[in-house]
């Protein structure tokens, strides 16, 4: 079973390289401050801190990851720098069970609709010839940005990133109007598969960062996946 869930991080990961040369690309135009802060929402096992620290020079990461798991592979990261948190991000500080898949990047708060089409291909790919759960449930801690800004007393933020399978728009309501003001640059993933139950569309998220003075900069469709790379700027 770990072979095919390795080939398939593998074959994504191939493709996601060029999108996030594209995005790398921009920020360089775009950030010009010699050192960046970037909040990381959703780690996983470090991927955006290996690609991030590879492009920019570094002046802080926060990196959260909620699966405990996977938490093992991120935590070796920490550094001077470089800082990790077994936590989830949300609307306000809570504790919530987490969905922890067999492919853990797809991992989520929200249900996951067992009958969409994308799930019965993701489960038929994963776990081939197995009566195996595709999920279970993990309690966890969820914190909002905002106390976590304010814990730290951070005044700067270059780059959000936001990859919560399904989760963003909760993220960025635990963000108060201040806080928005600190930050630079809001990147997002926002799914249109229907595997994963949503109570929002892109357009909310898209009118609440509107009200913030947020304006969309960028937009990549992913490889293979009904998903797109969202960035929006700070008119400030």
């Amino acid at each position: 079973m770990n072979n095919y869930i390795k080939f398939f991080h593998l074959f994504f990961a191939f493709f996601d390289q060029f999108t996030n040369k594209k995005i790398c690309n921009f920020f360089k135009k775009k950030i010009k401050n010699e050192k960046i802060t970037l909040i990381d929402v959703g780690g996983h096992k470090g991927e955006t801190i290996n690609l991030y620290s590879k492009n920019f020079i570094i002046n802080k990461i926060y990196s959260f990851e909620p699966n405990p798991f996977i938490y093992e592979t991120l935590k070796t990261k920490n550094n001077s720098n470089i800082f990790t948190y077994n936590l989830g991000v949300g609307e306000r500080d809570k504790t919530e069970d987490l969905n922890i898949v067999v492919d853990s990047q797809s991992s989520t708060f929200n249900k996951i609709s067992e009958k969409s089409k994308y799930f019965l291909l993701k489960k038929k790919l994963l776990l081939p010839f197995s009566k195996k759960k595709y999920s279970f449930k993990q309690p966890v801690k969820i914190i909002s940005l905002s106390n976590f800004i304010k814990e730290k007393n951070i005044n700067n933020i270059d780059i959000l990133k936001i990859d919560t399978e399904g989760y963003e728009f909760n993220v960025l309501k635990g963000i108060n109007t201040d806080h928005f003001k600190i930050i630079s640059f809001i990147l997002f993933e926002h799914h249109y598969d229907n595997m994963i139950d949503k109570d929002y569309n892109f357009s909310d998220i898209s009118m609440f960062l509107k009200k913030n003075n947020f304006i969309l900069k960028f937009k990549s469709k992913m490889y293979f996946r009904k998903t797109f790379e969202y960035i929006f700027e700070n008119l400030n």
